[in-house]
């Protein structure tokens, strides 16, 4: 079967709802048939484009999935897509141009932390419900300030969490840390000093590198000078490749440990030997083909894993949340109703602040009180074996 044709069962679970309000939310054929549009603001181009472009190769396949599935009544997705070229000036202009349209129900939005925290304000002011794949807390929060802005994505403090769990159980004492000088990367440092106290860990050093540099064999030399137990690395996949193949070359002996956003493609290619046994802590759907599916959740998310890879040779961890987006909001548009000749913006945003999915990321639940929706326990240990990432165990 082909990724066009195969529809996760998660996608047919979650809009089964959704199908039987059509009659009574939307009055005529002409309204059912009527379009649900999804814009997108994407890093396609820049330093942040290989995240960006495996984003929109997700959105993409999902859109294809639920449009075929006959799951929405009739209805069908519209993907718009622009790229904001990793600048956040230029992603605010996206923003304002998808919010002017009045066919536009809701806004993705990529991983650019400084993309969505600035677009916060106009997003409020335009009432667009819009959710990030941007990792930093400040997205979503406070949510007082945020009501139409939503997150998905590991949380900075779950994260820290899981790698002080794992570095205590494996009696790791003394750590050294790289971390990326914005907002998640400043985040990631207080939530692992909080996590440290508790654990008994200590931090012999911390360096912050710039999310756009291409070098970053300086801090980690210095680093790993202390002769730490292992070096945390806290930046963005590309980053996080470049760190592994510093330490490598400064003949570091330590162990090596990713936090969930230096997630990045399954396999690691040139990168395999310098990151060989290290650990990530990330979703289980990045090695869902080492789990037994014994839920629908598992069985949609091993579907999705395969159709991801049946159509582009291999799997990025970030698909999943793009996945998830879509389907939220598809989900939300169905159940929102409204007058049939305009978008019901404030009715989406509605719904998507109480939603609840067993999604392809885990488990997402959102509230009025807490706008960035994965649960702690979609998160697990990952390490990196013959040059892709496995399950840990």
């Amino acid at each position: 079967m082909s990724p066009i044709r195969s529809t996760t069962i998660a996608a047919l679970a979650s809009v089964v709802l959704a199908g039987t309000l059509i009659g009574c939310s939307f009055g005529t054929e002409e309204a059912a048939a009527s379009p649900i549009v999804i814009a997108a603001d994407l890093e396609l181009s820049g330093a942040a484009a290989p995240v960006g472009k495996a984003y929109q190769r997700a959105l993409e396949l999902k859109v294809e999935q639920l449009n075929s599935s006959g799951a929405l009544g009739g209805r069908r997705i519209e993907l718009k897509v622009k790229d904001n070229r990793s600048d956040a000036s230029e992603s605010l202009r996206n923003i304002g141009d998808f919010s002017s349209d009045g066919q536009v129900s809701a806004i993705i939005m990529g991983g650019c932390n400084e993309c969505a925290i600035g677009a916060v304000r106009t997003i409020n002011e335009k009432k667009i419900p819009t959710i990030a794949l941007a990792t930093s807390g400040a997205v979503s929060s406070p949510v007082a300030d945020r009501r139409y802005v939503f997150k998905l994505g590991p949380n900075a403090a779950d994260s820290a969490a899981a790698l002080a769990s794992e570095l205590a159980r494996k009696g790791i004492r003394k750590v050294a840390l790289l971390h990326s000088a914005d907002d998640y990367g400043r985040e990631g440092l207080t939530a692992l000093q909080r996590e440290f106290g508790k654990s008994g860990i200590k931090s012999v050093r911390e360096a912050a590198v710039r999310i756009t540099d291409t070098d970053v064999s300086q801090p980690v030399r210095t680093l790993t000078s202390r002769k730490p137990d292992a070096l945390i690395v806290w930046t963005p996949p590309e980053q996080a490749m470049l760190a592994a193949a510093a330490a490598q070359q400064v003949g570091f002996s330590g162990s090596l440990y990713f936090d969930a956003g230096a997630a990045g493609d399954l396999f690691l290619g040139e990168s395999a030997k310098a990151t060989e046994r290290a650990t990530l802590i990330f979703t289980q759907t990045m090695v869902i083909d080492d789990v037994i599916a014994t839920t629908p959740a598992k069985a949609a998310r091993r579907q999705w894993f395969q159709d991801y890879t049946a159509r582009f040779g291999g799997y990025n961890g970030a698909s999943s949340f793009a996945a998830d987006a879509v389907q939220l909001i598809a989900d939300a548009q169905m159940r929102a109703g409204g007058p049939a000749d305009r978008v019901n913006r404030d009715g989406i945003r509605d719904v998507l602040e109480t939603s609840q999915l067993d999604g392809l990321s885990g488990p997402i639940r959102m509230t009025p009180d807490n706008h960035s929706g994965l649960m702690p326990q979609a998160l697990t240990t990952l390490v990196a074996r013959n040059g892709r990432w496995r399950l840990a165990g």
